[in-house]
């Protein structure tokens, strides 16, 4: 079927007629084509990003772990599993925090004992529990709680001016940390 016989059968539809014109208005069709194709694709890109800025409770921290949202949250979880809870104060913008986490995101030793051994939590606000800032705030933090409810102010790093900071070069303390609090919950009750 030609062109000129398409035309005469689509005579009365204005707004398709014009697609099968030779020339410019062809052209004009295809440029339009791919402008509609280019602006999908660009919008399969945008919504692919916005995905992968979805942020998790783990913040980057591992996604493996279960981990809870809230302070009281980790507090009734840690009471029924019977678990220390370990909770990590931390601020996206600060450059300390992001050097710990990924140390801890690549240490498998961590990974896997936070995953298995405790209630989870991190927290880049305060919470109202003054017990969790014994000797100032200040980030990054870790502190364990036991199910007794007792923050170990015992377990503490190397630092004496921050005693519950850690460093990317001292993964080792706190994985010796985390051993330490669950051998003291196991023999507390």
């Amino acid at each position: 079927m030609c062109v000129r016989s398409v035309r005469e059968e689509l005579k009365g539809l204005s707004f398709t007629s014009h697609i099968f014109l030779p020339g410019y208005n062809m052209m004009s069709f295809q440029c339009l084509l791919c402008v509609l194709l280019l602006v999908a694709g660009l919008d399969c890109a945008t919504q692919k990003k916005a995905r992968k800025r979805v942020q998790t409770l783990s913040r980057g921290w591992g996604d493996e772990i279960t981990w809870v949202q809230t302070y009281e949250e980790g507090l009734a979880k840690m009471k029924k599993s019977r678990k220390p809870l370990m909770v990590i104060h931390h601020k996206e913008d600060c450059p300390y925090s992001q050097a710990l986490k990924k140390a801890f995101v690549e240490d498998k030793g961590i990974q896997k004992m936070a995953q298995e051994d405790f209630v989870m939590l991190n927290i880049m606000h305060e919470t109202r529990d003054k017990n969790l800032a014994p000797d100032g705030v200040y980030v990054p933090r870790i502190l364990f709680v036991d199910p007794s409810m007792t923050v170990r102010t015992d377990i503490t790093s190397q630092y004496p001016n921050r005693k519950y900071t850690y460093e990317p070069g001292n993964t080792d303390t706190l994985l010796k940390n985390m051993r330490k609090a669950k051998i003291l919950l196991k023999t507390e009750f």
